[in-house]
């Protein structure tokens, strides 16, 4: 069967630099750090004070207040961002057949807050009065559940759980559920929202965070002097169409998805696998899948966490599939501006991306400042570029030794 062409029609994002995404557009372009004190709870007595959090949230903006009610933080940046996408892909819901549509939304930690949230109030209750809604708003699938119901999408409907190589997990997953011919209309993408105390402390107590308190040296990607990364929340939605269908009714075109891997490093719980093995397999296979040459990529959004380990070996992983042409090509991380938002990084980067092609510009690693021998690529330091882009990849690696890449190409009509 002849492999179908898929598209990006409609994108949609909820993230610490904007609410939508002409405006986090515009504030990657600007190098904006959106990182600052966290403000969600007193973190006075924990190590760590510093989040990237989704500013000035009102979710009613977006959502009627009654649903709000039962949708736990990250179901609710979810399914504000995939108000924005359908209604940027400008797709008419009546005429599409929506059993052909479906939704994979990723989160890898899911309503969080809301379990924190109901344990304190149990104790003090008794656990027989927990809500009726607990389960449904916290469970790590909802948000795809929510998604699908809003939009009465009957396809396929599911969340990948891959940690932060859920948002490219889901993208990839829903680009061959379009290619090989069982939808034609796919939501994708990822949300997360775990700035809570358990969440932090959790990561803090396996000294995956930075702690210190000064924005503009904690999320540092590549920077020799990065020691931990820095907790995101946000969710990006994309609209992913099947070219002929989208081709039909006159869409708006972002940008072509070509190519996917998926592999895992089957080494460790936490730590990658040396030298970046399994990253640098789910990259060739990336390029493998579009039949692209690795001379042809111009850009890479690094997954580019500003911790020790990743930050190497993914440098060396670069190498190991780029060879010299490692050199030529620009590679930087957007978590310098957003930090790490978890299942929802992949996905947010997913759009940045794919605007990156379209804009012909490649955004920062802002905040660098000292240059580590074992990370020599290009970096993009500081400030973004224009640059004529033909085709960009995007990586994504998670706890567990999950890695998900995702290829994009310039829409040339």
């Amino acid at each position: 069967m002849e492999k179908r062409r898929v598209v990006i029609t409609g994108m949609g994002t909820v993230n610490p630099i904007g609410h939508n995404v002409a405006e986090s557009w515009q504030a990657v372009r600007d190098g904006v750090c959106g990182i600052g004190p966290i403000t969600q709870y007193d973190s006075s007595a924990q190590k760590v004070h510093l989040a990237a959090e989704v500013k000035d949230w009102d979710p009613t903006a977006v959502i009627d207040k009654r649903e709000v009610r039962h949708m736990a933080r990250y179901t609710q940046f979810a399914v504000a961002s995939a108000k924005e996408a359908v209604a940027d892909s400008g797709v008419d819901l009546d005429s599409v057949d929506r059993t052909r549509c479906g939704v994979i939304v990723s989160s890898g930690i899911g309503g969080i807050s809301t379990t924190e949230s109901e344990q304190t109030r149990c104790l003090q209750r008794g656990f027989d009065k927990a809500s009726p809604f607990y389960i449904p708003s916290s469970i790590a699938n909802m948000a795809a559940g929510q998604i699908a119901i809003a939009f009465g999408f009957k396809g396929m409907c599911t969340c990948p759980v891959t940690a932060c190589a859920g948002g490219s997990n889901a993208v990839g997953d829903a680009f061959r559920h379009i290619r090989d011919g069982y939808a034609e209309v796919m939501l994708c993408g990822g949300a997360e929202a775990c700035v809570t105390p358990l969440s932090i402390g959790g990561f803090t107590s396996m000294r995956a965070l930075h702690v210190g308190d000064d924005p503009a040296r904690a999320s540092i990607p590549f920077d020799a002097e990065r020691d931990g990364f820095v907790m995101g929340e946000g969710a990006g939605i994309l609209l992913l169409e099947e070219y002929e269908h989208a081709k039909a009714r006159g869409a708006k075109i972002y940008a072509e998805v070509v190519g996917y891997g998926a592999t895992c490093d089957a080494y460790h719980i936490t730590a990658p696998a040396p030298n970046g093995e399994g990253g640098a397999r789910a990259m060739q296979q990336a390029l493998d899948d579009a039949g692209v040459a690795a001379s042809e990529v111009d850009y890479i959004n690094a997954h580019g966490t500003s911790t020790p380990l990743n930050d190497s070996g993914e440098t060396a992983a670069i190498k190991a599939v780029f060879g010299q042409h490692a050199y030529e090509l620009a590679v930087s991380s957007t978590k310098s501006m957003t930090g790490h938002m978890l299942g929802a990084a992949g996905a947010v980067e997913a759009i940045f991306t794919a605007l990156a092609l379209e804009d012909g510009f490649i955004p920062a690693t802002i905040n660098y400042k000292t240059p580590d021998p074992a990370c020599d690529l290009d970096y993009v330091p500081n400030e973004g570029r224009k640059a004529g882009l033909r085709y960009a990849l995007s990586n994504s690696l998670g706890f567990g030794g999950h890695n998900a890449c995702v290829l994009f190409k310039k829409w040339e009509g």
